[in-house]
Formats: structure tokens, sequence, C-alpha cells
């Protein structure tokens, strides 16, 4: 969505000078592009309010919206993979668990050789799994 909405081209036309390859770095990488587009999304919501605002988000995304119903992402998967191919496997560790039954909030991290390298929280176990290993992806991302 970020590239229709020409995001990296706005992006390389506000770069300062001196900052060509990095800015192509960065441009290249998707989570920084999906980062980028988020906080448009929120700058655009704070300055015009929900209402005016969710609809064209809703139209923008309504494709991706269906390919992510239809075709789940699992980021413990895709860090699975990715940590295989380095002969390295991750383990998740529930840190806290806190709040009400009806209300509860987790805490996991995620772990490679004891090192924490990334972590979530979530409304189940579950989710924050996921938020873990979508931690773990960025600083992977990150790292190369």
């Amino acid at each position: 969505m970020a590239r229709a909405l020409g995001v990296p081209e706005r992006l390389r036309a506000a770069a300062p000078a001196g900052t060509g390859k990095t800015a192509e770095t960065l441009i290249r990488s998707e989570r920084v592009l999906a980062s980028v587009c988020e906080a448009v999304i929120g700058a655009a919501y704070l300055a015009w309010g929900f209402d005016r605002v969710a609809p064209a988000v809703v139209r923008a995304f309504s494709a991706q919206v269906a390919e992510a119903l239809e075709h789940p992402v699992d980021f413990k998967s895709d860090l699975q993979e990715r940590l295989a191919r380095r002969a390295e496997v991750v383990a998740y560790r529930l840190e806290a668990e806190e709040g009400p039954p009806h209300d509860r909030r987790f805490v996991v991290v995620a772990e490679v050789a004891g090192a924490e390298v990334g972590r979530g929280e979530g409304r189940s176990k579950k989710s924050a799994e996921q938020a873990a290993a979508l931690r773990a992806l960025d600083r992977l991302e990150q790292a190369s």
C-alpha cells in the first residue's frame, strides 16, 4: 500500500542531502514502508478524526484485509523458517500474565540461544507469541 500511495518517492524527495544510500536502504524495507504508512494514517487520524479517516483507510486496504483474512500471516512460522536457515531455534517464554481473568494480558519473550530477540504482548499467549516473533523478525531485518 505504501508503494501504491507513492511513499518511496516522497521519502526520496524529503531525504536530507547526503543520505541517498541510507534512504534507499530504508525505502527497500517493507517493514519501514509499512511503519511510515501507519504513521501517515495516525497523523491523518489526529488531524481529521476517526469519522473522516476510517472510510478512506477501509477503502484503501480492503483488498489487503480480504487477503489477510483468507491467508493469515504466521510470524512464528516465518521466524522459525528464517532461523532454521541459520541452524538456530527460537523458544518462547511466558514472562508475565497480568490482569483479571476476563481481561488478561500476556507478555512473551522470544529467545534464541538464551538471548532475547523479541518481546510481545497480547490478550492471549498465542497473540503475544506472534507479537514477539514479529519483533524478532524486525530485529533480524535491521541486522541484515
